[in-house]
């Protein structure tokens, strides 16, 4: 009878703690649409990567709403220390003539101390919104490389921690190539998904033309502390099952992926270890402490698209993604019918 008594009073604690994460969730997802229309589907994705500790690049067109997504979410986070010179939420335009010091901050010389003082720069915030991400030099994209996969800067030879809760999300354009550095794979593996945006349905377009310019009631949604997202982190990690299926079916479909003739370079190892908690997080988000195929189905084309490269001629990857996809898919799906 131990077990049982065992397993009882544990399940009562997952759940609530699922339940809690859960309500973290569509707490800021609530906030995001108060100010952004017909983008559930991206609202959606950039609930995900957070609380997955990762990051995401939207490839998207001016004037979509990027900025207002990510200052709704920076503005949702409550600062369990303000005096951390951490802001809730950094927007950083990224050009040409930009250099490392101006997101990572750089060293002043003081007078009443006669010294030299680290300035922070907007890197230490909550969210930063970095916009056209390939318009600025390789030299900058590294030292945001170091951000976003260290969590940390480096300023004359001096490391300065970020704040756990650090989320990147970036912009590029699609069409506008000119003045352009296109992002290495080693900078674009670091983000968790890619989502491409399209233009908004035509209730929704409607809808932001018949809003704009009328005062806007401040929103009253409750906000959310950056600990209670540290704290749903933590409980997805713990509490929502991955089994060995699905980890299989990870790793079986990246080796087809790489095998492919028609791919030149495949997805990481890393990559698969940031599939996992995405695919907590979408369990979680679909009422669930298990990860189904369903989940893998939903978070391949984001996850993996923008990882591969194809030789010329090869300008479908998500058909190659899904062909890859298929018999790992099948197997997992016979495996829990069992």
């Amino acid at each position: 009878m131990e077990p049982v008594a065992l397993q009882q009073t544990a399940t009562p604690t997952s759940d609530n703690a699922l339940e809690t994460a859960r309500q973290v969730a569509e707490r800021l997802r609530a906030r995001m649409r108060e100010h952004v229309i017909g983008r559930d589907e991206v609202i959606e994705l950039v609930l995900v990567s957070l609380l997955a500790d990762g990051h995401i690049l939207l490839e998207d067109y001016p004037g979509s709403g990027k900025t207002t997504l990510a200052k709704s979410l920076g503005e949702s986070i409550i600062d369990d220390n303000p005096d951390d010179e951490i802001a809730a939420f950094r927007r950083v335009q990224f050009t040409p003539d930009l250099l490392p010091s101006d997101i990572t901050g750089v060293m002043i010389f003081d007078s009443d101390t006669n010294g030299f003082q680290f300035r922070h720069g907007p890197v230490f915030a909550h969210v930063l919104l970095v916009d056209e991400i390939n318009r600025t030099s390789p030299k900058v994209q590294a030292a945001l490389l170091e951000a976003m996969a260290e969590k940390q800067v480096t300023v004359d030879n001096i490391s300065h921690q970020l704040d756990d809760l650090f989320f990147v999300i970036a912009t590029q354009n699609p069409l506008d190539v000119a003045g352009t550095y296109p992002l290495p794979l080693a900078q674009i593996d670091r983000f968790l998904f890619k989502a491409r945006m399209h233009h908004v349905d035509r209730a929704s377009e409607l809808e932001v033309l018949n809003t704009w310019g009328t005062p806007k009631a401040a929103c009253t949604l409750p906000k959310v502390h950056r600990n209670e997202i540290i704290q749903a982190r933590q409980a997805l990690r713990n509490q929502v099952q991955v089994c060995t299926g699905v980890k299989e079916c990870l790793v079986d479909t990246a080796a087809l992926l790489r095998e492919d003739k028609r791919v030149l370079q495949g997805v990481s190892t890393r990559s698969l270890v940031l599939a996992i908690p995405a695919l907590q997080t979408i369990a979680m988000l679909r009422g669930r402490d298990f990860v189904s195929t369903e989940d893998l189905e939903y978070v391949f084309p984001y996850l993996l698209h923008h990882r591969l490269e194809l030789i010329p001629g090869a300008d479908d990857p998500t058909a190659i993604i899904n062909a890859a996809a298929e018999r790992p898919l099948e197997i997992l799906s016979r495996s829990t019918l069992r």
